[in-house]
């Protein structure tokens, strides 16, 4: 009855399968509507949005456009807020936001 389906981003352009479990899985909660973005784009916006109360206005969630999915990631260097120690991270930091560097990240999300 379901059948994978290859669907694109809306934030950042990649390809991305919609699986016949996951479709399953849907229609089994009452979910009305396809997903627009791949899983990373999903998981930002739930931290995101637990972290300010509300929803990031628009553009790409890494702060970049990827024309290509195997394209090389570029890295920001940003100042954790935990420690004081200089941190590489995927996307451009913001003045108003909080950065962490993969250590004090861990110890807030320990997912």
């Amino acid at each position: 009855m379901y059948a994978d389906r290859t669907m694109t981003c809306v934030d950042c352009g990649v390809e991305f399968i919609h699986s016949a479990a996951d479709q399953e899985y849907y229609a089994q909660k009452g979910f009305t509507s396809e997903p627009k973005r791949c899983a990373s784009c999903r998981a930002y916006r739930r931290a995101t949005r637990d972290t300010t109360g509300g929803d990031r206005a628009s553009g790409s969630p890494r702060g970049y456009e990827r024309a290509d999915e195997h394209a090389p990631r570029e890295y920001f260097v940003a100042i954790c807020t935990g420690c004081g120690n200089q941190a590489q991270v995927p996307f451009k930091p913001r003045m108003d936001k909080p950065v962490y560097c993969s250590d004090c990240y861990r110890q807030i999300r320990p997912d």
